[in-house]
């Protein structure tokens, strides 16, 4: 648990760094955009302006989700940090569309712009998005995944720039830096959907991939003194931590120490696959199940 907890400052201090890092190279970026006269700059502005906005209810959300369960939120706050990831991802894929909107009528027509200017501009952007990425990579949260592909985009499509730039000083090929933003626009939108596709798997209360249930109650079921597994159910509040109920039917006349070991066994399997958060119900063979149906 105090790995957990050192993880959780890690990522809120993480997502706090990349939000003032991509707010300063917002300004600096609008700026070249119009300088330089091009859309893939201009494009990428548009993108790091949503993406400051998105960082800044991030860093909110993620410090909201480690309050200490209470009364109303039982199960502790968690999955506010899920509800950050939605937002984030929900304003990169609005931008994304923008930038679509603005790329594809400038590929039909392309238009001049000043290829020294976005060399310069594009050497700022792939190390103010590149140290951006670097302080996010290494989360493990899916909120942190999502804010990832969001930096990510933006120091692909700097690259894209930087050579769509080295490109146009030799030829006039003006179509390429529109062309070169869509293409990461798409790219990266589809990463954003895939990861989005998890933060709803564990909205649903999916089971978590690494795990399975069948197999967990195989490993259960040969201990002595166990008669029955059912009402099985694993789920993860935020995708990092799983948490298992189950109910437990064992053999008539077991004794309270009896009862105690092989509740003891259970959890140690269950902590080997890393499951701590378990509620364990125990049964007596034909007792009435208090949540049916019992599965």
């Amino acid at each position: 648990m105090a790995h957990t907890h050192n993880e959780s400052n890690n990522s809120h201090k993480n997502i706090k760094s990349a939000f003032f890092i991509n707010l300063v190279f917002t300004v600096i970026e609008i700026f070249g955009g119009l300088y330089t006269n091009s859309i893939a700059i201009l494009s990428d502005a548009i993108h790091d302006l949503g993406d400051t906005v998105s960082l800044g209810m991030s860093m909110f959300f993620e410090k909201f989700s480690k309050k200490k369960a209470d009364d109303t939120y039982t199960f502790g706050y968690d999955r506010f940090s899920l509800l950050g990831a939605v937002i984030s991802s929900f304003v990169l894929f609005g931008a994304s569309v923008f930038v679509l909107t603005q790329a594809v009528p400038r590929l039909l027509s392309p238009e001049a712009v000043n290829a020294k200017g976005m060399i310069v501009f594009a050497v700022l952007g792939v190390l103010f998005n590149g140290f951006a990425v670097l302080k996010v990579l290494k989360g493990s949260s899916l909120h942190e995944k999502v804010i990832t592909w969001h930096l990510m985009e933006d120091f692909l499509g700097w690259i894209a720039v930087l050579i769509t730039s080295i490109v146009l000083l030799f030829v006039e090929w003006f179509f390429l830096d529109p062309l070169l933003s869509i293409l990461i626009t798409v790219y990266i939108v589809l990463h954003v959907l895939k990861n989005l596709k998890k933060v709803f798997n564990v909205l649903l209360q999916k089971s978590p991939s690494n795990l399975n249930i069948a197999e967990l109650k195989n490993k259960i079921m040969p201990m002595n003194g166990i008669v029955d597994v059912h009402h099985i159910h694993l789920w993860s509040l935020d995708g990092q931590i799983p948490m298992l109920s189950m109910h437990l039917v064992v053999e008539e006349g077991f004794s309270r120490t009896k009862l105690k070991s092989v509740k003891g066994a259970v959890r140690m399997l269950l902590a080997k696959r890393e499951i701590y958060h378990i509620t364990i119900e125990t049964e007596l063979p034909g007792d009435p199940c208090m949540n049916p149906p019992c599965k």
